[in-house]
């Protein structure tokens, strides 16, 4: 199988050759224009021979002009509609054009982009947040719908360039929001996000992050793939998900051993990751993002291990 086969296999219930395989790490380049950043992407990918390309996107939510923290009311009414086109996401964009020439007809990309809650806070409400979902819910969650709407635009534009999905990172953990201000300021607008780009993105992907998940919370979600922290102290693990979704799983490798274990360690913590997540609707990630000083043969190795995981093959024995 090819890369695009392996995955369309998977996504269609089917057994692949081995577990399509993909990482990620921030790689600080928001400083950057898009052609470098897609340079940069491009590396990556073709470096470690990746099944798909998870491209970060660190271009922060467009600030309404003369704002630089949101406090209360008067701040958050100044948010409007825009294009996408007219504000710093234009990099984005342009880099997503790149890799799309370079990538079209031998492997999928998907698209990163962070929640309405966490595209406003990110940068701009940051501290604030929790004083304004007490003090001013509904002055907030009217912003909210207006960042649904930009973001909402923004992943059109992304689909449109060739994405195959938008891989979503949703704010789910205990230790980020209790799970009334979850319920009320992150899902509704990361579905109505999802719903709306449902039909177009195959690939489309929760990210649910978070250390003590609301997994019980999500699983409604209209993706066809879930991502998280699968190996972390808090799990879900795979099984446990598994039993109580047809939707296909994306994770088995804990991020935070990558930079600091052996690859013989990471062979064995691969193939048991693989394991659990099992020969159909799987695919092998992170849970969250990998230290981006992580030594390069670590991601070799894993790898590695996913291409050697073949149906007939024996585990890795340590």
């Amino acid at each position: 199988m090819n890369k695009i086969e392996r995955i369309d296999a998977v996504l269609a219930g089917r057994e692949p050759d081995h577990p399509p395989v993909s990482l990620w790490y921030h790689f600080g380049l928001q400083h950057d224009n898009g052609r470098g950043f897609a340079r940069a992407s491009l590396a990556f990918f073709e470096h470690y021979d990746f099944d798909f390309l998870k491209v970060m996107n660190d271009y922060f939510y467009p600030a309404p002009e003369g704002v630089d923290t949101v406090r209360g009311p008067q701040e958050l009414k100044r948010f409007r509609r825009f294009n996408p086109v007219d504000t710093i996401w234009r990099e984005q964009l342009q880099a997503l054009e790149t890799i799309q020439v370079s990538l079209a007809s031998q492997a999928y990309f998907i698209d990163t982009v962070f929640d309405p809650w966490q595209s406003l806070r990110r940068g701009l409400a940051g501290e604030q947040m929790d004083r304004l979902m007490t003090d001013y819910p509904e002055a907030l969650m009217d912003t909210l719908e207006v960042v649904t709407a930009n973001l909402t635009a923004y992943c059109r534009e992304s689909l449109r360039r060739g994405a195959a999905g938008i891989f979503l990172s949703i704010a789910a953990g205990e230790e980020i929001l209790s799970r009334d201000a979850f319920l009320t300021f992150v899902k509704p607008y990361a579905a109505k996000l999802l719903e709306a780009i449902a039909e177009d993105g195959p690939m489309n992907t929760a990210h649910v992050h978070g250390d003590r998940l609301y997994f019980d919370d999500i699983l409604d979600l209209p993706v066809p793939i879930f991502n998280w922290w699968d190996r972390g102290p808090y799990g879900p693990r795979m099984a446990a998900v598994r039993r109580r979704t047809d939707a296909c799983l994306m994770g088995g490798i804990d991020q935070s051993l990558v930079a600091r274990r052996s690859r013989r360690f990471l062979r064995a913590h691969v193939q048991e990751g693989i394991d659990e997540g099992g020969r159909r609707r799987f695919l092998l990630a992170n849970g969250c993002t990998i230290a981006s000083w992580v030594f390069p043969e670590a991601l070799q190795a894993i790898v590695a291990t996913a291409q050697a995981a073949t149906a007939d093959s024996p585990p890795y024995n340590t």
